[in-house]
């Protein structure tokens, strides 16, 4: 029998999820440059167009089909083109119409595709990007939300080898969206190369206000994110909802603090950029811990991932939006975090470390997040490398400096010429001009 209340409350916080993806645009959109603000939110508009299509016809059947690979894999044909479950049924997830659970871990997959664009802004190919998104998609995303997300059902279907092989935790997708999205982001950083201008040139965000309404989006849709995985209008959806507030708001202080005390000011892309790093550290623990152990988690997390997003001129690697210091890193520290401040009290009902539960969780937590992150660096490699000598990545030099949006999309994200000067839409000429002038009064 369905369950009308949980269907209502997970088909919300689908919807939630699915504004996550244009709000993930505005925060990407506004840290670029006035040159690559469309290209930016295109990245994230056609990994929303082309995941979408894809989960339907056979990505779901390789995330939650029976398992045919020792939890490594569902049965890609086993519901494709969701064949069989339109029927009037329920999964065993609750009471939930099986296309609730379908459309809600879509959005699921959508973002997560979106979340590595990031680190590649403003110097690759649309058509190649969008190639990639697919077959990201298919190879990695697909099979790492087996095993993560699968709980399986019977015998046919014992479920994902990190949900039910060695239980380590994950509520709502530290490993499989962020420490996923973020190590790919790594990877092809490295091999697509830095910016033309990077290190050398400034590269700072052209509208902050836009980058603060997207963290705020963002933030509203991540209550669907992590509340909306309990299943149901619940006790753990409540606490979840609870934690995910605390922890946010406390990653925005330490990210605020370690500004202050590193750069003599706290900014607004500290605090939006805290806010991201908050959202990402509680999404697999918010099941499991208190909500003091949330506020803990989460202002720790602000510090880290202030300080990691330096690493990329250290390190010599140019991860233009930060995928890595905050998704990556705060991903790894959401999901180790269990294993130290996990209580029995919360709905995971685990203990951790200061918990009196011992060295056995987080060791647990370290496997799955680790294999995680292996897995996807070394796919992700071989179809960055792949693409690189077949496709190719870049646009051509004069191109990433005059400005990508008009090179890949004939557009510009400001008509400035055309506002003030009487002209019509924005053509390439104008444009260009538009774009160049911008860009010297940034410099």
């Amino acid at each position: 029998m369905v369950d009308t209340g949980a269907t209502a409350w997970v088909l919300t916080s689908a919807a939630l999820v699915l504004l996550m993806t244009p709000g993930l645009a505005l925060f990407y959109g506004g840290m670029v440059r006035p040159k690559s603000v469309l290209n930016m939110m295109m990245m994230s508009f056609g990994a929303l167009g082309l995941i979408g299509v894809l989960w339907v016809i056979y990505g779901y059947s390789m995330a939650f089909g029976d398992d045919v690979g020792a939890g490594l894999l569902g049965n890609p044909t086993q519901y494709l083109g969701l064949q069989g479950l339109m029927e009037d049924t329920t999964t065993d997830a609750g009471g939930l119409p099986a296309m609730a659970f379908v459309g809600f871990q879509a959005v699921f997959a959508i973002l997560t595709v979106a979340l590595i664009s990031g680190a590649i802004a403003d110097r690759v190919k649309f058509s190649t990007w969008m190639v990639f998104a697919g077959v990201w998609a298919t190879l990695v995303y697909f099979p790492v939300a087996h095993w993560v997300f699968d709980f399986g059902n019977d015998e046919t279907n014992p479920g994902g080898w990190i949900a039910t092989g060695i239980e380590a935790i994950d509520f709502a997708g530290g490993t499989a969206v962020h420490i996923n999205a973020g190590v790919a982001g790594l990877v092809l950083a490295i091999i697509i190369g830095k910016r033309r201008g990077f290190g050398r040139e400034p590269m700072r965000p052209h509208n902050l206000p836009l980058v603060m309404l997207g963290a705020g989006l963002l933030w509203f849709g991540w209550f669907g994110f992590n509340a909306g995985s309990a299943l149901g209008a619940n006790n753990t959806a409540a606490v979840v909802w609870v934690n995910t507030l605390v922890a946010t708001s406390a990653a925005i202080c330490g990210w605020l603090v370690t500004e202050r005390f590193r750069d003599g000011h706290a900014t607004s892309l500290g605090a939006a950029s805290g806010a991201v790093a908050g959202l990402v550290a509680i999404t697999p623990a918010c099941s499991a811990v208190s909500p003091i152990g949330a506020i803990i988690l989460g202002a720790i997390a602000g510090v880290l991932c202030a300080l990691a997003v330096g690493l990329k001129y250290k390190l010599g690697y140019d991860d233009s939006l930060d995928v890595v210091g905050v998704h990556l890193v705060g991903g790894l520290w959401g999901t180790l975090a269990i294993g130290f401040f996990a209580v029995a009290d919360a709905p995971a009902a685990v203990s951790g470390l200061f918990d009196g539960g011992g060295l056995g969780l987080l060791g647990t937590q370290a496997v799955g997040a680790f294999a995680v992150l292996a897995y996807s660096a070394v796919v992700t490699a071989i179809i960055g490398f792949a693409i690189k000598a077949t496709m190719g990545w870049r646009i051509p030099d004069e191109d990433e400096v005059s400005g990508i949006d008009q090179h890949q999309h004939a557009e510009s994200g400001y008509d400035l010429v055309g506002s003030f000067g009487g002209h019509g839409p924005s053509a390439g000429p104008v444009a260009k001009t538009t774009t160049r002038t911008s860009e010297g009064a940034q410099a």
